[in-house]
């Protein structure tokens, strides 16, 4: 039933204007509109609405992420903008904290209110 339908990605925010800078600025996304209710991004021809909340909790797994064709100039165009890759125990990253998980390729970051947002390259 769904599955020919546009998936719209959800995640929230404590601080629109932090988030709005950090997903135009610094992730490059283009800024559609800023609602009463969300932040509106357009991500590649899906809609990203980040919520607008008084406190978020983060998950502590990834809810959002990008698959990519070259992880490495990603993740160093992304550190060159201050933008900290997260390293985690038992899953042992190469020198840029990306992960090899046999299949693909895996690297994480955080956004300014704590979600965890994931770059893929698959094999």
């Amino acid at each position: 039933m769904l599955g020919s339908a546009t998936i719209i990605a959800l995640i929230a925010t404590a601080d629109a204007a932090r988030a709005r800078a950090f997903y135009q600025d610094t992730l490059g996304l283009r800024f559609v509109a800023d609602e009463p209710y969300a932040l509106v991004f357009d991500v590649n021809g899906a809609m990203l609405r980040i919520a607008r909340r008084r406190e978020v909790t983060p998950a502590h797994y990834a809810v959002l992420g990008w698959s990519v064709s070259n992880i490495e100039a990603v993740v160093r165009a992304l550190i060159g903008r201050d933008v900290t890759f997260e390293r985690y125990p038992g899953m042992e990253p190469d020198e840029l904290a990306i992960w090899d998980s046999g299949s693909a390729r895996v690297a994480w970051f955080k956004d300014p209110d704590g979600n965890l947002l994931s770059l893929t390259q698959h094999k």
